[in-house]
Parts: structure tokens; C-alpha cells; sequence
């Protein structure tokens, strides 16, 4: 759209619905994995545990999203990965407590 001489009012409607669309368990699982793609070769074996069991639980309807966000977020404060610790997901997570 930005190489096409599109309206900036088209493109801020689209990146509206964009940040308003509630996303799939599949897009959710990708996020996941993305994001413990940080800390998969630093972690504990405890942890790479934890992140199988919470995604298994998250599949199975057992657990929130919210809960694998969480578990990013402590793991993101424990090996201080700024970015992460910086993310709308997990900023946007945590203001709606």
C-alpha cells in the first residue's frame, strides 16, 4: 500500500483493524514460539519443559493466552531481553490487569 500512493487514512484504518482483530490459537502458538525462540539455547531444562507443558496446555484449552505471556515475560526479566521486555504483546498483556 505505502509503495502505491495510498491515502494515510486508508493505511491508518488498516493498521486500526489490524490492532483491533483478535488473533487465531494458531497465530498465538506462532507468537509463542517466536518469542521462546529468544531463550531456547540459554534456558533450563526445567524451562524448555515448562514451555512444552504451557503450549500443550494452551492447544488443550487449558490455559489462557495470557498465562503463555506471562511465562515470556518472567523469562524476558530473568535473561534481560529488552526487546521482548519492550513488546506491545507483552506491554499490552500486563495493562490489562
Amino acid at each position: 500500500m505505502m509503495n502505491n500512493d495510498v491515502e494515510i487514512e486508508i493505511i491508518q484504518q488498516k493498521i486500526q483493524y489490524a490492532l483491533n482483530k483478535q488473533p487465531s490459537k494458531g497465530s498465538i502458538i506462532n507468537a509463542y514460539c517466536h518469542m521462546w525462540g529468544y531463550f531456547k539455547k540459554i534456558s533450563t531444562e526445567q524451562e524448555k519443559q515448562l514451555f512444552k507443558k504451557l503450549k500443550t496446555d494452551f492447544e488443550n484449552h487449558i490455559i489462557t493466552e495470557k498465562v503463555l505471556i506471562d511465562f515470556i515475560k518472567k523469562l524476558a526479566d530473568l535473561y534481560e531481553v529488552t526487546y521482548l521486555k519492550q513488546s506491545t504483546i507483552i506491554n499490552k498483556a500486563h495493562l490489562n490487569e
